[in-house]
């Protein structure tokens, strides 16, 4: 008897999901108004990568 497997595309979904928020991070990083809006758009963007990253590892199991 054979078994049906599905898969699924989601982990790269979720992953250009966060490499879209890494992108916008990155804009604020590069173009921010002040110093502390650079600083932020640095941590968007390392967290956001983070979790790309992340989501491929879960969902790819």
């Amino acid at each position: 008897m054979e078994t049906e497997t599905l898969e699924s595309d989601k982990a790269i979904g979720v992953a250009l999901v966060f490499a879209a928020l890494a992108v916008v991070g990155a804009g604020f990083m590069l173009a921010g108004a002040s110093q502390i809006v650079m600083a932020w758009g640095f941590a968007l963007a390392m967290v956001a990568a983070m979790l790309a990253v992340v989501a491929v590892q879960a969902f790819d199991a």
